[in-house]
């Protein structure tokens, strides 16, 4: 399904967005855009639906009802397998409006929307650079026989990408390392990781969710460089969940605050932050 439901700035439009579990509502008639190459931030108290909205523009769940609208390059969505080469670069510079709701979760990377997760997830049995290969699989070529036998497209590939994935983690400052196992590396190396990861798939979008956890401050510090350095240098927009307020509010243009899958606010880190529904929210009502 395609339309025209998203403004002419807006990468992703989430539209009266509900979804609930069992007699829960997680969600209830939830709507809010983001603007392409926009840092957007997502908050609200633990038990908000912060991951459920994920999940559900992700299509991990099918909303009971509503619209996930994502703009996807138009070559990225009618792209065929090429005969040579890596990926089919880009020709007519054109969109296409997409309903993602209903869409098979595996597609969703397709279009350029990508999206980590609380826990970070590797291989610890497999060095840097090949943890980082694996989010490049959806841009694979060469069958399964001619990657077995190791036959010339299969090579061409490997090395391509091989040596983008590299280029990654270059970029984020942990290529000394790329040959190492990601078993044993320190926790923000393996944050950096999965970032890279996700990179390798182009994507349009970024969904990051809770990158802060579990780091000190100076990595804290660290990842909000980290986010602005790859939206300036990889031209896409990212969608920022964290209970970290002081990385919230020094990397985001605008923030959605939502309570109990409602939402309650939207606007920049200072609108937010003075918010009296917002500061109820978080800190109860005052007596």
């Amino acid at each position: 399904m395609t339309g025209t439901h998203l403004a002419g700035g807006d990468i992703l439009g989430v539209e009266n967005l509900s979804i609930s579990f069992g007699g829960l509502k997680a969600l209830d008639s939830l709507s809010f855009s983001i603007r392409d190459r926009e840092i957007f931030g997502l908050i609200g108290p633990n038990g908000a639906g912060k991951t459920t909205v994920f999940n559900c523009i992700t299509q991990f769940y099918r909303p009971d009802q509503g619209d996930v609208w994502f703009r996807v390059d138009a070559d990225r969505l009618h792209r065929r397998p090429p005969t040579r080469g890596v990926r089919a670069a880009p020709q007519s510079g054109l969109s296409e409006v997409v309903n993602l709701v209903g869409r098979p979760v595996h597609s969703i990377i397709r279009y350029g929307l990508v999206r980590t997760f609380q826990n970070v997830e590797v291989i610890p049995e497999l060095s840097l650079v090949d943890n980082v290969l694996i989010g490049g699989h959806v841009d694979f070529r060469a069958s399964m026989a001619e990657q077995i036998f190791r036959l010339p497209r299969a090579r061409r590939e490997e090395k391509a990408f091989r040596a983008k994935a590299v280029e990654l983690l270059d970029f984020l400052g942990i290529g000394a390392l790329k040959d190492q196992l990601a078993g044993g590396r320190p926790y923000g190396v393996l944050k950096k990781l999965e970032m890279a990861r996700t990179l390798m798939a182009e994507p349009t979008l970024i969904i990051l969710d809770e990158p802060a956890a579990g780091l000190n401050d100076s990595e804290t510090g660290d990842l909000a460089d980290t986010i602005r350095s790859i939206r300036e240098s990889y031209q896409c927009a990212i969608l920022l969940v964290e209970h970290d307020m002081r990385l919230v509010m020094s990397v985001c243009e605008r923030i959605c605050a939502i309570s109990f899958g409602k939402f309650l606010a939207l606007g920049t880190p200072a609108d937010i932050q003075h918010d009296p529904v917002v500061q109820e929210a978080y800190l109860g009502e005052p007596e």
